[in-house]
């Protein structure tokens, strides 16, 4: 072909094959990866052993003293540096359970050390522990068992000098002191052994490469099979460990490992990794989310705090880019309080944005079983606390961990000036997988807050590579928006972030930057600031997703139900507040002397808002913190009994009823009220109370009375209970036929026994305490009576008692009451049942076959109404087999229905035409005496012509809210009638005046926490119970109270609208389930 010289392009390709070179098996290569960082039996030969450069320890160069307190005692700093102090060792044991132990550590680093880069204290007794100074100042927490066991020493210890500090141990670990299982009743005979006490010089090239190797071994592993990032972070550790293999671990090898990593990561060493142009799509923020109380009690929780802060201020201090967020005003309260040092510099780093408060509320509450005035006061106390400390509210709402949430939150939300909402707990759902991340939540009343649940499912990440990624592959809502919340660190049990956290997320930002497939990652924003972005992509046109209605939990239904005695005192504490707000509100308009008892009524609020804490008040904590709350509730009746007595005082009135002055009563609800009640002091007397609000008045009732009811056996062992409203026949305890013979309607099925106890055996796939299962109603079993007896002949009230015997150890005696019809009221027939609870794992309900037909049944929440399903048409409907209620629950059908009252029960279920109250449960775990002992429980059936309507609203609140009877001198109720009826509701019967109390910030009420107010006002609550716009008019008795003008205000009792009125009339209107606040100014 030519006689050109041939040109041959130049090679470095070898022409010969040195050898044989096979391909990598990657299952092999990936397995392998774990040798490098791992404890197991390579740990002398790979990263482990070149991690630390040296370690001292022993009498001579760290020498242990301890002061072990009596009593499981926690006594203050001062108080235990006090004592002598005994020498201890590495290897002795400390307990028990619960204990303190204070040790004093004279530490000296030794020559050998002194230079090194950098030296860390390390401590591990398997237990927590915080560091003092000598001085009293808490610097750092210990989690023990290998996680946070390091303290970084300063550069002052390098002298040569011995240098004393202090840890106070707690003979706990982070959840509690179970032993095995962390739900399990603790084990209150657990010791600890102190197993490291030693100054280490560290090797922060290798902790660096360790977590270097960490994050790209699991792109290696997550990132998608056979993509080119995974393969090249399969090559980058082998590499990285090949290097050091092949330098003998030395620390050469060690540099030469991270120089080969920053291929693939970029440089990771410090807080610039964030500092480029690349748009983030994850937002990471830490936080420490410590249980007010839940495995341990509230005294080790005042301690987790400082131990869980602490270390946060610490990172701030290492991590420029580092923001932590707190919420829960009780607990910034206790560190002011006990811990004051910290509190400053907590509150110095709030100033600069690096601590950030969240939440707006006292704590993380529960937000199914608190009445809405609780809720209320929860933002209220929370917000007014972080406004009166750091000049500043909260935005959102932060609540990641509770057991469901109201339908009402977005609006109460919004009228405490917190438009935005965070959580997440919907992601525990075990039925169905809730469709959002990011939506608007709207109430009942149409307000709506913005929502973010975190999509990587937890608020207790640890900032793994899969972390991050699941941040944006879980995102439920990517057609609106592509970012998500990281919320990560140690949680429930305090601790927080960790240093390791801080350094795998830059390391994955570097990666996403230099790698990409990753999404990126930012720091050093706040949750404020994300929202803040969220809510101008709506501003620009954005259509978030909405969801109406309550956002329902489909897990823990046995929380509505547990520890029912400290359900009962909240729902009295609740009712004694309103009645104590409302008499000392108008003492204070009546006695100028009479000072309103504003921190007194502080106190209370601020003990009942912690015991409604999202695991105190469902019912899941340990034994000793009901112990507390049944302290801590008596001290609240306690204060409660002695602040109405004396606004009664001042109002003149008196609870003696057994002088001779005339018989009265307190009606504190704001609508008249006609019911027979028995006389204190007597056996068998009854009144006719009628009147309010305010005054009543008291007419013993004789024989010849008109108001009458009846009881006899028509046949053996059946009995009929009769008034001018009902025939009800009992049979066994159980009502088998209840005639409304206004419309001549049996309401029980023919067949069917209503009031009839059932009992099904309660055992949870996990969750004792929290959980009931929808398998449990396949073991119904109903409780046969021994017998059934009169006890009340009449003729104004009947009663008749059935003993039912459950067990050998338990047994229930109930009661069926049924009192005289007065006139256009409504009449109820009442149970109240006397228990003696002795079982284990079983669930105790009452049923009610009701002849009433609806696929949707209605259940009182706070300030409205949840309508639910009847029926289990999709896996949506069958997940609510047990529902929360309040004070009521109804299945109505045109033209009737039927209510179903109780005093202090939330756990309810309507299957069909079935009506279904929870009244007691028997969980094991985590306390094994849950609900042990003796309950007195009330509950009604209300028959009702026609809708549900405002009959029902009010006769719950009636049966909840016993008449006060008292005795009052001739001379002086009438002043006292006249103020106590001076403000009234009036117009549409569905508009409910829910609360009347002092303004916050009157001049005369004030306790300087926030700037005074002139003059004196009265608060009203004001919300709407139905379901439709509603009109009303706020009457004030002029020649009573003068008021000057009315405004319409928020939650928080800021500047507001300013209402019309004239004549001591103000018209108002509210739309369909409003919640509105009035100022009236005097």
């Amino acid at each position: 072909m030519g006689g050109g010289n041939l040109h041959v392009p130049a090679t470095s390709l070898p022409k010969l094959a040195a050898g044989p070179v096979g391909q990598q098996i990657h299952s092999i290569y990936k397995e392998r990866l774990r040798q490098f960082t791992g404890n197991g039996q390579y740990s002398s030969q790979n990263l482990q052993a070149a991690m630390y450069e040296g370690r001292a320890s022993g009498g001579e160069y760290v020498k242990l003293q301890v002061y072990s307190p009596p009593d499981l005692s926690r006594p203050t700093f001062k108080e235990a540096i006090s004592h002598e102090f005994r020498d201890t060792h590495v290897g002795e044991s400390f307990g028990p359970s619960w204990s303190t132990h204070w040790f004093k550590i004279d530490l000296k680093v030794p020559q050998n050390l002194q230079k090194k880069e950098r030296l860390e204290f390390h401590w591990d007794a398997d237990n927590e522990g915080l560091i003092w100074t000598t001085g009293g100042e808490p610097l750092q927490g210990l989690t023990g068992g290998g996680e946070r066991t390091e303290w970084v020493l300063p550069e002052s210890f390098r002298d040569g000098n011995s240098h004393t500090f202090y840890i106070e141990m707690a003979c706990n670990v982070m959840f509690g002191n179970a032993v095995g299982d962390i739900i399990q009743p603790p084990n209150p005979n657990r010791y600890f052994q102190l197993r490291v006490a030693d100054i280490v010089a560290v090797n922060l090239s290798a902790r660096a490469l360790f977590v270097d190797f960490w994050i790209i071994g699991d792109a290696a592993r997550e990132f998608p099979e056979n993509s080119w990032e995974e393969h090249a972070a399969l090559q980058t550790c082998n590499s990285i460990y090949d290097t050091f293999i092949n330098g003998h671990g030395t620390q050469d090898s060690i540099l030469k490992g991270r120089e080969i990593a920053r291929k693939y990561i970029g440089n990771v060493d410090s807080s610039k990794v964030y500092e480029t142009d690349e748009e983030p799509l994850v937002y990471g923020i830490g936080n420490c989310h410590i249980d007010t109380c839940w495995l341990w009690p509230w005294a080790e929780t005042k301690r987790k705090i400082a131990r869980s802060w602490s270390n946060q201020c610490d990172l701030i201090d290492r991590y420029p880019e580092y923001r932590f967020t707190c919420s829960q005003a009780q607990q910034y309260k206790w560190l002011e309080t006990l811990y004051p040092k910290l509190y400053d510099r907590v509150k110095s780093k709030v100033k600069e944005g690096t601590f950030q408060t969240i939440g707006g509320s006292w704590v993380e509450h529960d937000t199914n079983i608190p009445s809405g005035e609780s809720l209320v006061r929860q933002f209220l106390y929370g917000q007014r606390y972080f406004e009166s400390r750091f000049g500043e509210r909260c935005q959102t709402f932060w609540l990641p961990d509770t057991f469901g949430y109201s339908s009402q939150l977005p609006q109460l939300c919004r009228l405490a000036g917190m438009p935005r909402f965070f959580t997440q707990k919907l992601s525990w759902n075990n039925i169905d997988i809730f469709p959002h991340s990011t939506f608007n939540w709207v109430s009942l009343d149409g307000s709506q807050v913005l929502c973010h649940m975190a999509p990587a499912n937890t608020y207790t990440a640890s900032a793994h590579f899969g972390d991050v990624n699941r941040t944006i592959s879980q995102h439920k809502s990517l057609d609106q928006d592509n970012t998500g919340l990281l919320v990560f660190g140690h949680g429930d049990g305090g601790g927080g972030p960790t240093f390791e956290m801080l350094e795998k997320l830059r390391r994955c930002r570097g990666l996403s930057d230099k790698i990409g497939l990753l999404p990126r990652v930012k720091m050093g924003d706040s949750v404020d600031d994300y929202f803040a972005r969220l809510e101008k992509k709506a501003e620009n046109g954005t259509e978030f997703v909405t969801w109406y209605g309550e956002l329902y939990l489909e897990l823990h239904r046995g929380t509505y139900t547990s520890q029912a005695n400290n359900k009962r005192n909240n729902r009295d504490s609740e009712t004694m507040l309103h009645d104590v707000e409302y008499l000392a509100t108008m003492a204070t308009l009546k006695d100028s002397s009479y000072r309103y008892p504003k921190k007194e009524i502080d106190e209370i609020w601020e003990d009942v808002l912690l015991c409604q804490f999202h695991d105190c008040l469902p019912g899941s904590c340990i034994e000793m913190v009901y112990q507390d709350c049944d302290e801590l509730y008596k001290k609240v009746f306690k204060t409660g009994l002695k602040l109405l007595e004396g606004a009664l005082s001042a109002l003149g009135l008196d609870r003696n009823t057994s002088s001779n002055d005339e018989l009265k009563a307190i009606n504190t609800l704001p609508w008249p009220r006609a019911e027979i009640v028995r006389v204190p002091g007597t056996e068998d007397e009854c009144a006719l109370v009628t009147g309010g609000p305010g005054v009543s008045n008291v007419e013993k009732l004789t024989s010849a009375n008109e108001y009458t009811a009846s009881i006899k056996e028509i046949e053996d062992g059946i009995f009929q209970l009769s008034n001018d409203h009902f025939n009800v026949q009992v049979k066994d305890g159980a009502i088998t036929s209840l005639v409304d013979l206004a419309e001549d309607r049996d309401i029980i099925p023919k067949g069917r026994k209503a009031n009839q106890l059932v009992i099904f055996d309660d055992k949870p796939l996990y969750w004792q305490a929290w959980d009931v299962e929808v398998y449990h109603l396949r073991s119904r079993l109903e409780l046969r009576p021994s017998k059934s007896y009169i006890v009340d002949e009449g003729p104004h009230m009947v009663s008749l008692c059935t003993e039912t015997k459950i067990s050998k150890s338990s047994w229930i005696k109930t009661t069926i009451s049924l009192a005289a019809s007065i006139q256009d009221q409504p009449s109820y027939v009442a149970m109240s049942s006397e228990v003696e609870w002795h079982e284990t794992m079983k669930f105790l309900k009452v049923e009610f076959p009701v002849d009433i037909m609806n696929t949707e049944a209605s259940y009182e929440t706070q300030y409205g109404i949840v309508r639910r399903p009847t029926h289990y048409n999709t896996s949506w409907d069958m997940a609510k087999f047990e529902v929360c209620c309040h004070k009521w629950a109804d299945l109505s059908e045109a033209g009737y229905g039927v209510s179903i009252l109780n005093d202090s029960k939330y756990g309810f279920a309507t299957a069909g035409n079935l009506m279904r109250l929870s009244l007691l449960r028997a969980p094991k775990a985590p306390d094994a005496h849950a609900d042990m002992g003796r309950h007195h429980i009330n509950y009604a059936i209300l028959p009702h012509a026609g809708p549900l309507d405002h009959r029902t609203v009010r006769t719950a609140r009636n049966f909840n809210h016993p008449l006060k009877i008292f005795r009052a001198p001739s001379s002086t109720p009438s002043s006292s009638a006249a103020l106590l009826s001076s403000i009234q509701l009036k117009g549409s019967r569905a508009l409910v005046l829910d609360a009347i109390k002092r303004g916050e910030d009157d001049e005369d009420v004030s306790r300087g926490e926030l700037p005074n107010r002139k003059g004196r006002s009265i608060i009203l609550r004001v919300y709407e119970s139905l379901g439709g716009k509603a009109r009303g008019v706020i009457e004030v008795d002029g020649e009573v109270l003068d008021v000057k003008k009315i405004e319409k205000t928020n939650l928080l009792e800021d500047e507001g609208e300013v209402v019309e009125g004239k004549e001591g009339r103000w018209r108002i209107e509210l739309r369909a389930f409003e919640v509105a606040t009035f100022r009236l100014q005097l």
